[in-house]
């Protein structure tokens, strides 16, 4: 079989909304896992077999992870060519300290950008075990996951979180026969939603705006489709998993 099917998270807007785009123009079967569905991504299917969206609250992980084991148990593994899940989706808490964080906004970060990716991880793992296809799972990290902020520890721990399990999938699943390979993958700094929000914050909670906003002032931020573009080109390589965390401007 020639087909390849990706299992993308948060895919209805910005780099993931690209990811998805790029995917499905390249001719791939897309599942955008999303709390909203996306017109413009379903506009990119060049027919309606091709994309499948679910609504689905990712800080209910327990079940996001349950309905995707079920799905994936209807499949065949000889209709596919490889399976790729991407944990794109993520949450920024409000930009404080953490004593001036509510402990709703962290559990909200931690289980949309770690809880979620690990758990449905261990669903696409376990269900595509057996499976004698390439199998591969790609997580969106975050050079802030490698390096401390401040009035980001949230956001900065759910990264940190993601490349230590990365590390760990990798070790378990190379001693696997057909072991999935796995890649922690930061995409650089791009210019989204996100960083609207970080160069609007108060310096007095937040004391890199400065630089947030130079980066926006002097071009060195990617777009989405630009940044988007990087990342799957690192899916496609050859070594992919041989690193386990990387950055797409790396050689």
């Amino acid at each position: 079989m020639t087909k390849h099917l990706i299992i993308l998270t948060g895919g209805s807007r910005g780099m993931g909304l690209a990811m998805g785009q790029q995917l499905l123009e390249q001719g791939h079967h897309v599942l955008s896992i999303a709390r909203k569905t996306s017109d413009a991504l379903a506009a990119s299917a060049s027919e309606p077999k091709q994309l499948l969206q679910w609504e689905q609250d990712l800080a209910q992980s327990a079940a996001a992870a349950q309905r995707l084991a079920t799905w994936l148990g209807t499949l065949k593994s000889s209709d596919w060519a490889s399976i790729t899940l991407i944990n794109n989706a993520g949450v920024i808490p409000p930009i404080a300290p953490l004593s001036q964080t509510s402990a709703a906004d962290i559990i909200n970060a931690m289980r949309v950008g770690l809880e979620a990716p690990m758990a449905l991880t261990a669903a696409f793992l376990a269900a595509t075990e057996n499976w004698d296809v390439a199998r591969k799972v790609l997580n969106v990290s975050s050079g802030l996951g490698r390096r401390a902020m401040a009035s980001q520890a949230s956001y900065c721990t759910a990264k940190a979180g993601m490349d230590q399990y990365s590390r760990c999938v990798a070790l378990e699943e190379a001693a696997k026969p057909n072991g999935a390979r796995i890649v922690s993958l930061a995409p650089g700094v791009i210019d989204t939603d996100m960083q609207v929000q970080l160069r609007s914050a108060d310096s007095s909670d937040f004391p890199d705006v400065g630089n947030f906003a130079q980066l926006k002032e002097s071009g060195k931020l990617s777009s989405p489709e630009e940044a988007a573009a990087r990342m799957l080109a690192w899916l496609e390589r050859a070594d992919f998993g041989e690193q386990v965390i990387a950055d797409v401007r790396q050689p």
